[in-house]
């Protein structure tokens, strides 16, 4: 039941990652900064992309990924339908690597000390999934505030 619980609240905050990057009125103003605002939209888009595929479709899943934070801070101008695209993938993993976990490893130890400490899978999935909804938060003001304000 956890697991469900898991794929359907990341599925449902995914879908809203689209819907606010589709929501900029340009497809420039993803990568806007200003004053304080040090991380632009796409920036956080593409961060949000490289700690799920990482944490959960590689560690958890399986799947052949490279994680790469120096672009997924540094790039610029990725094109907006390359990010959607790659949310997509993002997702698609996430649902298999998490419909694929045995459920006995829920609370046994997450493979990786991240935070230089053991953890639970389900403690660590809470923490990514809270990760996630703190960056959404974070793009949804960034529009509201930047890509109105050109």
């Amino acid at each position: 039941m956890i697991l469900k619980n898991f794929i359907t609240l990341f599925e449902r905050d995914l879908d809203k990652l689209i819907q606010e990057i589709e929501s900029y009125s340009e497809e420039k103003n993803l990568w806007l900064i200003d004053g304080t605002i040090s991380n632009s939209a796409g920036n956080l888009t593409l961060h949000l992309i490289g700690n799920l595929n990482n944490f959960i479709g590689k560690e958890i899943g399986g799947f052949d990924y490279t994680r790469n934070r120096e672009f997924e801070f540094g790039a610029k101008d990725v094109p907006r339908q390359e990010l959607v695209n790659e949310i997509n993938n993002c997702k698609k993993r996430l649902i298999v690597s998490l419909e694929g976990m045995d459920i006995s490893l829920v609370e046994k130890d997450y493979p990786l000390e991240v935070f230089g400490k053991k953890m639970t899978h389900c403690f660590f999935i809470t923490h990514l999934y809270g990760h996630l909804n703190y960056h959404l938060g974070q793009i949804n003001y960034h529009r509201r505030f930047l890509d109105k304000r050109i």
